[in-house]
């Protein structure tokens, strides 16, 4: 009796100080390495951006966080990886959106995961949309572009970085709002594209700020806008297309930490803690800004809010592509 009494006490007190099967890994965690995945190829903005945050988050987390490349479709290899992985914090990814957001909505991707296969942990990157061209091209302003596309419709080769990804959605709006039409070339990943444009695979490229940023300043690349509310200030004398008459086309990649939905509460705050204290240390801020990426810290419920608002406006535009297809 006093033996079964003792037993009670104990569970008793256990359950009482917050004990269960989630707070004891999370009192330990982490134990061994963490791995980050990015599920584009290495060398693009999400990889760096990647590499940065890790190099300075696993001091002081205690352990080494391990960043690996699983390309392919689109990010959705990666992606599928991520989504049927053991939700202890010891896998996460490092998804873009709206690329992620797209995946699932498009019937014919076949997506073996869906939005509450993942737990939106902290976002890192918020990195504006441009259009860019290789040095030498015969367009040197966007309306150059633009005027060639109307007499040549479908014509110019447009590349983006992956099927409906915000660089696709991005021409398709451009298509939309200019009453013109390119010839679509899709690329994995913005490694990947930056060769072929330079390679004179393609005649105009829609990518990110953050990807191409110090090629554009080196004169290697020709910008002709930003997809965004304001100038850059990486690159601030090139204009908005606001500025150029196309106010309507608003276009940016987030790309934030990611695990399969289920990580215990407390792994998940010190996650965040220590990610949100690594994007705010200064070595990561100096590389970041070297590297031309815009640190935009969404944390738990915010980032989770801004990840399925989004899933709700890209519902329209994938929507009409397949519809225009």
């Amino acid at each position: 009796m006093k033996n079964i009494f003792i037993l009670c006490l104990s569970i008793s007190l256990f359950m009482v100080s917050g004990g269960g099967a989630d707070s004891i890994p999370a009192a330990e965690y982490p134990t061994r390495p963490i791995t980050l995945m990015v599920p584009w190829p290495a060398g693009g903005g999400a990889d760096t951006a990647a590499r940065i945050l890790a190099s300075i988050a696993e001091k002081k987390m205690g352990q080494p966080i391990v960043v690996v490349s699983r390309a392919g479709a689109g990010s959705q290899v990666g992606l599928n990886e991520l989504a049927r992985q053991k939700p202890d914090g010891y896998y996460l990814g490092m998804p873009s959106l709206p690329a992620l957001n797209t995946i699932i909505l498009d019937p014919e991707r076949k997506a073996a995961f869906s939005v509450d296969s993942f737990l939106p942990i902290i976002n890192q990157v918020l990195d504006p949309g441009i259009i860019y061209v290789k040095a030498g091209s015969p367009y040197k302003t966007l309306k150059d572009l633009l005027e060639d596309a109307k007499k040549r419709p479908r014509e110019i080769r447009a590349a983006t970085t992956g099927i409906l990804g915000d660089d696709h959605l991005a021409i398709m709006m451009l298509e939309e709002a200019a009453d013109v039409r390119f010839r679509i070339v899709h690329f994995d990943g913005a490694a990947t594209m930056l060769t072929g444009a330079l390679g004179g695979q393609v005649d105009v490229a829609f990518d990110n700020v953050g990807t191409v940023a110090t090629r554009i300043k080196s004169g290697e690349l020709v910008c002709l806008g930003v997809m965004d509310h304001e100038r850059s200030k990486f690159i601030p004398n090139i204009p908005t297309l606001s500025e150029l008459g196309l106010p309507n086309i608003i276009s940016s990649s987030t790309r934030g930490i990611m695990g399969p939905k289920g990580i215990p509460d407390p792994i998940v705050k010190k996650i965040q803690n220590v990610f949100l204290e690594a994007m705010k240390d200064p070595g990561h801020v100096e590389k970041m800004e070297r590297a031309g990426l815009a640190i935009k810290p969404m944390v738990g419920q915010e980032y989770t809010k801004y990840f399925l608002d989004l899933h709700e406006k890209c519902k329209y535009l994938v929507e009409a592509i397949r519809r225009s297809q």
